[in-house]
């Protein structure tokens, strides 16, 4: 199964991970730190799959950017990744459709994309 992957992690190394990672499962993986204008990146890389950060650097939040993305396209499922499991108990959490807790093991992140794929391709066709 192939289809396009954004990234967006303001950790270098985990955008490094994640896009070799997924790039080894067959994808296409774009990456930014989260300081790019969502939308522009969403023109550019027209990705399948949004997997976001919900702490990125400075004031700006995943959540926010989730929320950008949502009013463009309500259809792309998003992938929200994050350190910690508190950030469920934020209502704006509820308009992502899958969530991952960091982990070395990335078994989960992997099964989240297959998932999020699997439901971006059917609504596609």
């Amino acid at each position: 199964m192939s289809g396009k992957i954004l990234v967006v992690d303001d950790e270098k190394h985990i955008r490094m991970l994640y896009q070799e990672e997924l790039e080894g499962e067959g994808y296409v993986v774009a990456v930014s730190d989260g300081e790019d204008d969502i939308l522009a990146l969403l023109e550019k890389h027209a990705p399948d799959v949004v997997v976001l950060d919900i702490k990125l650097g400075g004031n700006r939040s995943g959540l926010d950017l989730l929320q950008e993305i949502r009013g463009k396209d309500q259809a792309i499922p998003v992938i929200l990744s994050t350190a910690y499991d508190s950030f469920q108990h934020d209502l704006k959490s509820i308009a992502a459709d899958y969530y991952v807790v960091k982990s070395v093991d990335l078994g989960e992140l992997k099964s989240k994309v297959a998932q999020a794929m699997a439901k971006a391709l059917a609504g596609a066709s």
